[in-house]
C-alpha cells in the first residue's frame, strides 16, 4: 500500500468514526427530547399555570408557584452574579492579564467552572442556612448566582480579548483614558459576545435542582418572600418525578418541558447573538 492510499484509507476511517460519534450522540438527544415532548406534551393546561402545586389525587393542580419561584430564583442569581462576573471578565481581560493576581483569579474560576453544583449549594447551606437557622430563597439565589459567575467570568474575558488592539491604540491616541476606552470601546465592541456569556449562564441555572435542596428548598404554597422557603421547577420535578401518584408524575413531566423550552429558547438566543457579533 502506497503512501497516498495508505492517507486515503486513514481519512475514510476517520470520517466514519467521527459520523458514527456523531449520529450516536445525536440519536440519544432525539430521543430524550422525544420523550420529553410525548409525556409534557400531555401535562400541558391552562391550569398549569394558574394553579398552584396540588396535594396527591387531587383533581386539578398546576405549578404556578413553582413556575415563579424559579423565575424569581434565575432572576436574582443572574442579577446578583452576572455584573460580578462582567466586572472581573473586564478586570482579567483590560489589566490582569499577566499579573499573579489575574492568573490566580483565572486559576480560581477555571476550578469554580468544574466545580459540581452540589458542592456549591452545601458551600452556602454553611454559610448561610446553618448561620440563620432556615431555608430561603435569598440562599437559593446565592447558590444561582455563584454558578453563573464563573460562566460570565470566562465568556466577558474571551470576548474582550477577541477585540482587536487596534481598537485601544486609536482610543488612546483620541485622549481617552483607559476607564473610558473599555467602557465606550472595547465593552461595546464585545456587547454581544458578553450577552450571550449572561444567557448560557441563565440557560446553566435554569434546571439546577442540588443547589435548591440545599438552600432554598420548596414550598406548596404561593410565597415570593426572599427570606422563606420557595418553590421552583426542578425540586417540583424531583419530588413529583420520584412520588407514586400518576397525577403529580404528569406534572412534573410538564415542568421538564418548560424548562427544556426555556434553555433551547436561551441557547438559540445565545447563538445567534454570539454569531451576529462575528459578523459585525
Amino acid at each position: 500500500m502506497d503512501l497516498k492510499t495508505k492517507r486515503k484509507f486513514t481519512n475514510k476511517v476517520a470520517l466514519t468514526l467521527s459520523v458514527g460519534t456523531m449520529v450516536f450522540g445525536l440519536f440519544w438527544l432525539a430521543w430524550i427530547l422525544w420523550t420529553v415532548l410525548e409525556l409534557g406534551v400531555g401535562g400541558l393546561s391552562l391550569s398549569l399555570f394558574t394553579e398552584m402545586t396540588p396535594p396527591p389525587g387531587a383533581e386539578h393542580g398546576g405549578l404556578l408557584n413553582a413556575i415563579v419561584g424559579s423565575l424569581i430564583l434565575v432572576g436574582m442569581g443572574t442579577l446578583i452574579g452576572a455584573p460580578i462576573g462582567v466586572l472581573a471578565g473586564v478586570y482579567l481581560a483590560e489589566y490582569g492579564r499577566t499579573t499573579l493576581f489575574g492568573k490566580v483569579t483565572r486559576f480560581v474560576n477555571d476550578l469554580l467552572l468544574s466545580a459540581p453544583s452540589i458542592v456549591i449549594g452545601l458551600f452556602v447551606y454553611a454559610l448561610i442556612v446553618a448561620n440563620t437557622g432556615k431555608f430561603s430563597a435569598f440562599s437559593g439565589a446565592v447558590a444561582l448566582a455563584l454558578l453563573v459567575i464563573p460562566i460570565v467570568i470566562r465568556t466577558t474575558e474571551n470576548m474582550l480579548m477577541l477585540v482587536p488592539g487596534t481598537l485601544r491604540e486609536a482610543a488612546f491616541a483620541l485622549g481617552a483614558p483607559k476607564h473610558v476606552v473599555i467602557t465606550r470601546v472595547t465593552l461595546r465592541a464585545a456587547r454581544s459576545g458578553v450577552v450571550t456569556g449572561v444567557l448560557l449562564a441563565v440557560a446553566r441555572i435554569a434546571g439546577e435542582t442540588a443547589p435548591l435542596l440545599f438552600t432554598s428548598l420548596s414550598n406548596q404554597f404561593w410565597s415570593v418572600s426572599m427570606s422563606e422557603p420557595i418553590a421552583s421547577l426542578p425540586v417540583t420535578i424531583f419530588q413529583f418525578a420520584m412520588s407514586p401518584f400518576e397525577d403529580w408524575q404528569r406534572l412534573a413531566w410538564a415542568g421538564v418541558l418548560l424548562i427544556t423550552l426555556g434553555v433551547l429558547g436561551l441557547n438559540i438566543i445565545a447563538r445567534v447573538a454570539l454569531r451576529a457579533e462575528k459578523l459585525s
